[in-house]
């Protein structure tokens, strides 16, 4: 919005110029969200202390974890306002791939509303069935997946083409299989980071990282000299995704303040599911699906150690893990639960180093 207000106005006064920049308005659009995290943000712990939106703690989990029952939760509604509004504030409005991340994000953040109230008025650890929730997911990220592929002023620019990490002569066209493969990587995403929200800061912390990086990766795939010489897919006009990445690194930073241990409150549902749908529909947009795989490693890592968890009790009647996801398993073998958090933020950014590596390894 301020984007098409005040960059009209360079012929009047030279300094407006700089809004042209997606670097500036991506650094803004951080500060912004930030700002906004720290205005709100005590605002909504007192609101949900005082309506008494307190979480509920499953009892075969970690004992400790019992002490948090209470602590406000829903505090994905800070998150949401604080990626909507600098987003509006700094972007080009006018830009399609704008709308579809905040459709995706804002659809997964309504589902996860829905599921956490359910928790609340039910007073226990259960909202919306699998079949619910995953019906709901798929509808998502078959509107955006249609959007992404066949929406007028996309559709041109657009690709139904994968390419491949390491491998740049290594190509795949899926054709029609591509939405259906839109909507694996959408509900796969949200739901990975739904699984890491399970310890004070880790989830939020990790997101923050790969937000950090598709900042990165969304500027690249925007710009066109850039992405040749990266020899990565050039995606016209998705360069103006930085700045809706850059807000989300505020919003990750602003309530990871009040995340931190021992948690004030905590983002539920209505903040993980946002959070990983954004991210799958980033990485979709940009033509970069399969580096999802290491820019989210430590999601992927705890969603395959709940896969692998089932399968395995179902098969063989044993547990792998002490506990899945796989942070509960490091905190019943002794790990403190802030030692969990920051060596699993340490592989996180090892995986997104290494996934920022590849644009130059092809």
């Amino acid at each position: 919005m301020l984007y098409r207000l005040l960059y009209e106005l360079r012929n009047t006064f030279v300094g407006f110029n700089v809004f042209r920049y997606i670097t500036f308005r991506t650094a803004f659009a951080a500060l912004t969200a930030l700002v906004i995290s720290f205005i709100l943000g005590p605002w909504l712990i007192d609101r949900m202390k005082a309506i008494k939106l307190g979480q509920f703690i499953r009892e075969e989990g970690p004992k400790s974890h019992q002490m948090k029952a209470g602590t406000p939760t829903m505090g994905g509604i800070l998150i949401n306002i604080a990626i909507l509004i600098p987003t509006i504030l700094w972007a080009d409005i006018y830009n399609p791939y704008i709308w579809i991340v905040l459709f995706v994000t804002f659809a997964y953040g309504a589902i996860g509303f829905v599921d956490d109230y359910r928790k609340l008025a039910k007073k226990q650890n259960l909202g919306l069935t699998a079949k619910e929730k995953f019906s709901a997911q798929i509808l998502v990220a078959l509107i955006a997946g249609l959007g992404i592929a066949y929406l007028p002023t996309i559709h041109n620019n657009y690709s139904t083409v994968l390419t491949f990490p390491f491998v740049k002569f290594l190509h795949l066209n899926l054709g029609w299989f591509y939405i259906p493969f839109i909507v694996v990587i959408l509900v796969g995403a949200s739901n990975a980071v739904n699984l890491t929200d399970g310890l004070d800061g880790l989830a939020i912390g990790s997101t923050l990282i790969a937000a950090v990086t598709y900042t990165v990766l969304t500027y690249a795939a925007g710009n066109f000299n850039v992405a040749n010489y990266l020899r990565i897919a050039w995606v016209p006009q998705t360069g103006e995704l930085a700045v809706f990445c850059g807000a989300m690194v505020g919003a990750s930073l602003g309530f990871l303040w009040f995340n931190a241990h021992p948690a004030e409150i905590f983002m539920g549902d209505v903040g993980s599911l946002a959070l990983g749908g954004a991210i799958g529909c980033l990485a979709v947009m940009i033509k970069q699906e399969l580096l999802l795989v290491l820019v989210g490693g430590l999601f992927v890592v705890e969603a395959l150690s709940v896969i692998i968890q089932v399968l395995s009790f179902k098969i063989t009647g044993r547990r792998v893990f002490k506990m899945s996801p796989l942070h509960h398993h490091f905190e019943l073998s002794g790990w403190k639960e802030t030692k969990v958090v920051v060596r699993f933020w340490i592989i996180a950014i090892m995986f997104a180093l290494l996934s920022l590596a590849t644009l130059k390894l092809r």
